[in-house]
């Protein structure tokens, strides 16, 4: 769920015992992950590593364990390529600490689900508790998880199935799922998720990449800015699940319309920020329909923008509060506290629970159809 342009691993909120030899160098190209680093069999199927490249230069990197945009390495201010995407540098990393969502796609259902259950069609469903009393990014075995299909279309287009049967991680439904991840030629990542199924089921795909757009190993996101085109929240309870009630930004930490540092409030006594221990809410975007960004994040030392577009309602800012330093990263660095965010667009947490959200159901027949889009340049 960033190697190029890297700062010391001395940096803030980094370890104090790290040695020289440990620190990334600042100076270093930013390359790729090394594919033998993923070429293993888990339950029986092969992990792969997928490259591509467009006619900037720009790179990209992803596994079919997980779904995962694995790195990115786009040009900063000054053409120096930076790999913008936090995570290890092999499967072996993505498998150390568990669950691991660095760069994933997300599934059956990207967030929470309020008590590990939720009735359809008159029938209830349980599912697995992974979280306090929830199940959160589809139980303890969610498509994170998985080893997809794939199959490299072209140099800048990657393909990736997988069908989650009837009862995985109690969904019902064989639910066929296709991801493709596009690199094009202005600089964007492109992911396109379809899906059907035989049974009346709920799903919420998301991309779960974890970014730092100054480089891994840079110290914390916090002077990173934001800005997101959401009047409101979902508004949650102390176990991170939404209360039905959506509750505007204005004049509340939560308040991203125009281009904010994200730490300048961060430390605010508000209720929901001590609710989510920082940013992991859900904002309800005004609008949601591919034409305009709707969320925009620049870093501060690189000057690298993403823009974000999606067809989703929704998307979870997620500022890295759980970070906690236990997974290895690229070019030496660890998962320290708030080191990387998410913007992980999505329909709303606990939706199969809360009718008055726009509805997560599929049924057969129908096809699960959403577009997100990350965008980069620099300035």
């Amino acid at each position: 769920m960033l190697a190029a342009g890297l700062l010391s691993l001395a940096a803030c909120n980094q370890s104090t015992q790290k040695t020289e030899t440990n620190m990334t160098d600042s100076t270093a190209a930013a390359q790729l992950p090394v594919a033998k680093d993923f070429e293993k069999s888990v339950d029986g199927k092969e992990v792969k590593l997928f490259t591509l490249k467009n006619s900037k230069g720009v790179e990209a990197a992803i596994t079919n364990y997980g779904g995962r945009l694995v790195s990115l390495l786009v040009p900063d201010k000054s053409g120096k390529m930076v790999d913008v995407i936090a995570g290890p540098a092999g499967l072996d990393g993505f498998q150390s600490e568990k669950p691991n969502f660095f760069g994933a796609t997300i599934g059956r259902y990207g967030n929470r689900i309020g008590g590990a259950k939720f009735t359809l069609e008159g029938k209830e469903y349980s599912l697995p508790v992974n979280n306090g009393p929830n199940t959160l990014h589809g139980g303890k075995d969610g498509f994170n998880a998985k080893v997809w299909d794939a199959k490299q279309v072209d140099g800048q287009t990657v393909e990736l199935n997988y069908t989650s049967a009837d009862g995985e991680e109690g969904f019902p439904g064989n639910l066929k799922t296709t991801v493709v991840f596009k690199l094009t030629d202005d600089n964007a990542v492109e992911i396109h998720y379809t899906a059907t199924t035989d049974k009346a089921t709920v799903i919420n795909l998301t991309n779960h990449s974890f970014f730092n757009l100054n480089g891994v190993g840079s110290g914390e996101i916090l002077k990173h800015t934001l800005q997101i085109d959401a009047d409101g929240i979902t508004a949650v309870d102390d176990k991170l699940i939404p209360t039905g009630k959506i509750a505007p930004v204005q004049n509340t930490p939560f308040d991203f319309r125009k281009p904010t540092e994200i730490g300048s409030r961060i430390g605010e006594g508000d209720e929901q920020i001590k609710n989510g221990g920082g940013y992991d809410h859900n904002f309800v975007l005004n609008k949601h329909d591919l034409k305009t960004a709707i969320a925009t994040l620049q870093g501060d030392k690189t000057g690298i923008v993403m823009k974000v577009f999606t067809d989703e309602p929704g998307i979870q800012f997620y500022s890295g509060n759980f970070m906690a330093g236990k997974v290895d990263f690229k070019g030496g660095a660890k998962d320290e506290y708030r080191t990387a965010l998410c913007l992980e667009t999505q329909h709303f947490p606990d939706s199969p629970n809360k009718p008055s959200f726009p509805t997560t159901e599929l049924k057969p027949g129908q096809t699960y159809k959403t577009t997100t889009i990350y965008k980069f340049s620099a300035k």
